[in-house]
């Protein structure tokens, strides 16, 4: 143990309070008013002050007490925890409120590059003081990120495992597209495909909905991006089963095989289910929200 470290007075805020108010005061009647309490009490807690520090403050001037020179020490430093208490306040209230602090969002890429941009530039603009850090990912890396916890929130394909929680924000339609060279016939002579790779879920959503058509699933060729699987169906490599708004927009637009859309995927706002409350959270899903409210479904 370090015995020249210093005895530290064990003082509060709200001595120090009362010792502002009376330096600020003609009279501890004054100061206690403006305090709202008894003017007892505030001569109580002046007295312990000065127990606490060891240096008397105050002295008599006639019918009132005034501050001693030596307390002017006292005074500063009471001035300036009271200054950063108040600056402490005010930052716990915007933390609460979910106007300050960090906030990790996830979001698969069209998410981030075709559905939400504009969400995520109006919430940076209306809280500039959060700390809001972007990760783009597939949903299932997502999920894991957001299972481990070093997400707060994630944008992707709604989950069916336990765990987590979430809001529906859209239901987004998903088309089939061919290669410009190919004649498009039954469904039995669709493919072969390209298309995400095992465990992905918008990959188990299209194989069931193929399986539905009667079309067979042969996979040749895989990966997480889109825009790969485009080119690849732009180069002839195979069919794919895509968003529309990933697919059909651009400057090279794909090709859809069939008019009506295979399937649909719902995209949600997840959380962990055992997750703490985050104001910061709340807000960005609600403007989420609030954006698909405005909009038909499957606009981006």
């Amino acid at each position: 143990m370090n015995d020249d470290r210093p005895v530290l007075p064990n003082v509060t805020v709200q001595q120090l309070d009362y010792l502002v108010a009376a330096a600020r005061s003609a009279t501890f009647a004054e100061a206690a008013a403006a305090l709202g309490v008894s003017a007892s009490a505030l001569s109580q807690g002046l007295a312990e002050l000065e127990r606490r520090v060891g240096v008397e403050l105050f002295e008599a001037d006639g019918r009132r007490r005034a501050l001693r020179p030596q307390a002017e020490e006292v005074l500063r430093y009471a001035e300036r925890v009271l200054g950063q208490t108040a600056d402490l306040a005010r930052w716990a209230r915007t933390v609460r409120e979910g106007r300050a602090g960090p906030l990790r969002v996830g979001l698969i890429d069209v998410a981030a590059v075709e559905h939400h941009p504009a969400v995520l530039r109006a919430f940076r603009r209306s809280r500039p003081n959060v700390d809001l850090h972007l990760t783009v990912a597939p949903s299932g890396e997502l999920l894991g990120r957001l299972g481990r916890g070093s997400l707060d929130v994630a944008v992707c394909v709604e989950p069916t495992q336990a765990g987590f929680t979430s809001v529906a924000l859209l239901d987004e339609p998903l088309g089939v597209y061919a290669p410009e060279d190919v004649a498009v016939g039954s469904a039995d002579g669709w493919g072969p495909w390209v298309s995400f790779p095992p465990g992905s879920q918008t990959r188990a959503l299209v194989a069931a909905a193929l399986r539905d058509r009667g079309a067979p699933f042969e996979v040749v060729a895989e990966s997480h991006q889109p825009e790969v699987l485009c080119e690849m169906v732009r180069l002839g490599v195979g069919w794919t089963v895509l968003p529309v708004v990933q697919a059909e927009h651009g400057p090279a637009p794909l090709r859809r095989a069939v008019p009506d859309v295979l399937v649909h995927r719902r995209l949600a706002a997840v959380r962990r289910a055992d997750g703490p409350p985050d104001p910061a959270v709340d807000a960005l899903v609600e403007a989420l929200l609030a954006h698909h409210r405005a909009r038909p479904s499957g606009a981006p």
